[in-house]
């Protein structure tokens, strides 16, 4: 009796292989490869003119890739735009509402535009954005955030399986941003795929998955930040010989040092409990342990600095880069 096919064993519901995006002779995209799993957040980071909007175009079929591909749910948008049904999506936001009516009567147009959505769907959805309470005023009153609350909300009208944002969380105060991302965890958690663009760095590492980091059109780095939450760190007396004591046990995935601390990966989570007791037990002083936090602005910073590096060194002549005389 065969087993049943794991859940992971289906295809991305996002998924781009070297895709490129170019204006004229101007690449705004280039040779973009990342997956988004159903159930994951994957957060697309980089400052302004990084090409981010111009993916989430890409993603969602708004424009046409200049090579390399683009598939939702194994579809390519533009062959098959029927798959574009399952997708909510907020491009450019602000999102586009009619000024003159009310949230509820914009989101009943959105509903009936994607094929119908009852009343009490619109009614989850104000509620959960925390708009009930605007949701029979007038859009030209309400406030940036509150506008892009509503963007949120119509993208969650027909509970889709892709959820495509675009800074959905931009001119927001504290309070509405982390209702937002609250959101967007809880979509994440009922099995829908999101991805978003973003500049808030330290708000995505408490709960995407998957962070690219994009400079220029490029995607200079992944990071798996599930991976990088499961990490602890331990300060002690002897990093080296903490390493190589951990690095021996079959519950650590991964030991290294980083100054006077350990860096640890466990098997699972549960297992930080032992980590104390097999160091002192070694001889060796633990001072701290406790959870490594991932400074993703200090890495963005890092990899974005890196890659201007490596790009000017790129144009610069061989004869003339640093540690290379002239011939003679």
């Amino acid at each position: 009796m065969t087993d049943p096919p794991r859940a992971d064993a289906r295809p991305p519901a996002i998924e781009t292989v070297r895709l490129t995006k170019r204006y004229g002779k101007r690449p705004i995209v280039r040779d973009l490869t990342f997956q988004v799993r159903a159930g994951e957040v994957y957060a697309l980071v980089g400052p302004n003119g990084a090409g981010k909007t111009t993916v989430i175009r890409l993603v969602s079929g708004l424009a046409f890739p200049s090579s390399g591909t683009v598939r939702m749910l194994g579809e390519d948008p533009h062959e098959r735009p029927s798959v574009r049904r399952r997708l909510g999506a907020v491009v450019e936001a602000p999102a586009a509402f009619y000024p003159y009516l009310t949230g509820r009567r914009n989101l009943r147009l959105h509903g009936r535009l994607a094929g119908g959505v009852a009343d009490r769907r619109i009614d989850e959805v104000l509620e959960r954005m925390e708009l009930t309470p605007a949701a029979d005023r007038p859009v030209g009153v309400y406030s940036l955030g509150m506008r892009q609350r509503l963007g949120v909300a119509s993208a969650l009208l027909t509970r889709p399986e892709v959820l495509v944002l675009d800074e959905p969380a931009s001119g927001m105060d504290p309070l509405s941003l982390h209702l937002v991302h609250r959101v967007l965890r809880e979509a994440a958690s009922e099995g829908t795929a999101v991805l978003l663009s973003t500049h808030h760095l330290d708000e995505v590492v408490a709960y995407c998955h998957h962070v690219g980091l994009m400079e220029e059109g490029a995607l200079i780095d992944q990071v798996d930040l599930s991976e990088r939450r499961a990490r602890h760190r331990a300060h002690v007396s002897d990093a080296p010989s903490a390493v190589a004591l951990l690095r021996a046990q079959p519950w650590v995935r991964e030991a290294h040092a980083r100054g006077a601390e350990v860096i640890v990966a466990l098997t699972a989570d549960d297992q930080v409990a032992r980590l104390a007791p097999l160091l002192v037990g070694a001889g060796i002083d633990v001072f701290d342990l406790g959870r490594d936090v991932f400074d993703l602005r200090a890495h963005y910073r890092e990899q974005v600095e890196a890659e201007r590096v490596r790009r000017t060194m790129a144009d610069v002549p061989a004869y003339g880069r640093p540690g290379r005389g002239a011939r003679s």
